[in-house]
Parts: structure tokens; C-alpha cells; sequence
């Protein structure tokens, strides 16, 4: 008795995240496609295929839920970004997982860069508290060994002679834009270069090999 008792409580436990993550996912997908303003949680609770009143039972309101949905997307970029700059590999190999990462990552949510750049614009107040959850601690203790170790490997080129003197914080940001940028601006370039959503996969896969070839020879002294 006990033990069918312990069964039933495993399962509606399996149930109940199993719910939350497809409302999480559903909220993704609807946040991404409208935004937070236009986004409707009878909408999101249409695409998890449960009811509003459930929806409202797991997260209370849309901020929430928004909030919610915000952190599980940096969180799948921003600690494995972290873990590439901060490691050993060779200043090379980072540049082609960066990318890699990125474009692999983007791709398959190619409206994800706008949808964050507008949640970061309208709520700036989010941004601590997303950082800190990404990172599972505050971005002032975790962030400054990983850039020292990428200062050191740098520096150590620089001397070598093979590449120019470049801040760690530079470095970052310059490579993660240039992967970030064609999704950001997708619709544009898109219309301007008269590409349809296939053109558009066959532009990023050419990136993956354009962008690291592009970035060592800026790196040149």
C-alpha cells in the first residue's frame, strides 16, 4: 500500500514538471513569435494545450512567466559561453566553438536575438537577476577569472608576435556580434538580399567557415 502510494506521488511529481516545462516551451515559442507585450496568455495556453486557469496556477501572471521563459534562454547560451572562454583550449578552438555554439544555437530559434535585445530594452531591471541565475552565482565573482585566463592566452600571442593586443571583453563581444547580428537583423537582410527562409540557413551554414577565417585574420598583427 505504501509503496503503490510512493508510485503515485512519483508520477503526478512527473506529471506536474512535465506540464511546467511544456507551458515553459509554449511560452517560449509565443513570447519569440509576438513578444512579451503582444503575447496572450490564452494564447500560450492554447500552444501547451492546457487551460488558462492551470497556466495561471504554475506561474500566476504573465510577468512571471515572461521572466521565467527569459531565464531558460540565457541560461542554455551564457554558462556554456563561460565555459568556452574560461578553459584551456587554444584561443582558436575557442573562436570556432563560440561560433559554432551560436549559430547552431540560433538557428533553431533564428527570431530569439530580437526577442531578447527587446526584453533587455523594456525591462532593463531583469538583467541582474538573469545573469545571476544563468550563472548560478553573481556575474562579479565568475566572470573575472574567465577573462583572465583569455587575458593571459592573448597576451601570450602578443608577445609571440601572431596577434594584435586586444581586450578579453573585446574579443568577446566583437565574435559573439558577429554571429548574433544576422538574426537579429533577419528580416532586413532577407529583403535586401532577396533571400527566403532556406537562403537564409544556407547564409548561416556558409558563416560557420566565413566568421573564423574572418575574425583570426582581424586578430593578425
Amino acid at each position: 500500500m505504501i509503496k503503490q502510494l510512493a508510485r503515485k506521488k512519483r508520477t503526478a511529481l512527473q506529471r506536474d514538471v512535465g506540464t511546467e516545462t511544456r507551458i515553459l516551451d509554449a511560452a517560449r515559442t509565443v513570447f519569440i513569435r509576438r513578444g512579451t507585450a503582444g503575447a496572450r496568455m490564452q494564447e500560450i495556453a492554447r500552444e501547451a494545450g492546457v487551460n488558462q486557469a492551470l497556466l495561471h496556477y504554475y506561474f500566476r501572471s504573465k510577468e512571471r512567466l515572461a521572466s521565467a521563459v527569459f531565464r531558460q534562454i540565457a541560461g542554455r547560451l551564457l554558462p556554456t559561453l563561460v565555459q568556452i572562454i574560461g578553459g584551456d583550449i587554444s584561443i582558436d578552438e575557442k573562436i570556432d566553438r563560440i561560433v559554432d555554439t551560436y549559430l547552431d544555437n540560433l538557428s533553431k530559434s533564428p527570431f530569439l536575438p530580437g526577442y531578447l535585445l527587446s526584453e533587455i530594452h523594456h525591462h532593463p531591471e531583469r538583467v541582474t537577476d538573469l545573469l545571476r541565475s544563468a550563472f548560478g552565482s553573481d556575474p562579479g565573482r565568475v566572470l573575472p577569472p574567465v577573462f583572465d585566463t583569455l587575458r593571459r592566452q592573448i597576451d601570450e600571442r602578443v608577445a609571440g608576435g601572431t596577434m594584435r593586443p586586444i581586450a578579453p571583453e573585446q574579443f568577446t563581444i566583437n565574435l559573439i556580434s558577429l554571429c548574433i547580428f544576422p538574426f537579429a537583423a533577419r528580416p532586413m537582410l532577407q529583403v535586401l538580399f532577396g533571400m527566403d527562409d532556406a537562403a537564409f540557413a544556407r547564409f548561416i551554414e556558409v558563416r560557420k567557415t566565413e566568421i573564423p577565417a574572418f575574425y583570426r585574420n582581424a586578430l593578425r598583427p
